[in-house]
């Protein structure tokens, strides 16, 4: 029976949507859900504090960079406790979580079972859908993968599909870091286009002001909607955030990132069922509101 360690909280949860959440026996210090794995040993440990604002925490980032191998530390006792089969890490980003390098550069390569170290590369939508295979094919339930795959992405074009139906495309504009300013990319312009948006390009706080969106996303990443909700004020304090086309209309929303659009894994979907909710509300109701965002 495998025995896995998931080191990033997308891959946890591909592992319990494929059913194989018994074999999983330890986890990330950023992986919560579902609740069960709460209760497993925890593996990772961020190198500074993280309760900080939006720009103490880009300041520690760059800071711990610039003076250490990694962000992140992994417990070498807890993987050599826990002996795994299979180790899952990512090689998209070395801040938002624990990197391939990180665990290369752990016990895990020197344990006697060498585990199978599976990395995980979510540039796009179509790279999520490739994670998912990877994870499966990697655990010997090709199959069940590929049946998961099927029922999400059937979900995603049921969305897209009554998108589509709408008068218009709101332009909407997603911004992924609060202080200092950061837009939105990877997976993301791919579900704004199929919530049956338009994906609005920006780099700076002129640019984004200049673009007169329709509609304004906030979704920091690791962030929860309440602590999102906290870090608003670097935007709504700036002169010119009250005279806005989207916040005139009380369209500026704020997201829980963390456990929808940080995450690439099973809950893109809800991911995308917010963006249509925010989108084009006269065709979904805010089943998500509450949980998910809320109005600026």
């Amino acid at each position: 029976m495998p025995r896995i360690v998931s080191l990033i909280s997308s891959a946890t949860e591909m592992v319990d949507a494929l059913g194989a959440l018994p074999w999983l026996v330890g986890r990330s210090h950023e992986c919560d859900y579902p609740e069960a794995v709460r209760e497993l040993p925890v593996c990772t440990a961020p190198r500074f504090a993280v309760d900080g604002d939006s720009r103490e925490i880009d300041r520690l980032v760059k800071q711990t960079r610039a003076q250490a191998i990694s962000v992140y530390q992994v417990f070498d006792d807890v993987l050599e406790r826990l002996q795994p089969t299979h180790i899952l890490t990512q090689m998209h980003c070395e801040v938002c979580a624990v990197s391939l390098r990180d665990v290369e550069r752990s016990v895990a390569a020197r344990l006697p079972g060498r585990p199978r170290i599976v990395s995980l590369q979510p540039n796009s939508l179509p790279d999520v859908w490739e994670d998912f295979r990877r994870v499966a094919q990697s655990l010997d339930i090709a199959e069940c993968g590929e049946q998961l795959i099927g029922r999400l992405q059937a979900r995603m074009l049921a969305v897209r599909d009554a998108a589509r139906t709408a008068a218009r495309r709101p332009r909407l504009a997603c911004i992924e870091w609060i202080e200092p300013l950061m837009p939105a990319g990877n997976w993301m312009p791919e579900l704004v286009e199929m919530a049956g948006a338009e994906n609005i390009s920006w780099r700076t706080w002129q640019d984004l002001a200049g673009a007169e969106p329709d509609a304004i996303l906030v979704m920091p990443c690791g962030f929860g909607l309440e602590r999102a909700a906290r870090e608003t004020h670097w935007l709504t304090g700036r002169p010119a955030w009250r005279d806005l086309h989207a916040v005139r209309n009380r369209r500026a929303y704020v997201a829980d990132g963390n456990q929808y659009f940080n995450r690439p894994g099973p809950r893109l979907v809800e991911s995308l069922e917010i963006l249509a909710e925010l989108a084009h509300p006269e065709i979904f109701p805010p089943r998500l509101r509450g949980p998910g965002w809320r109005n600026i």
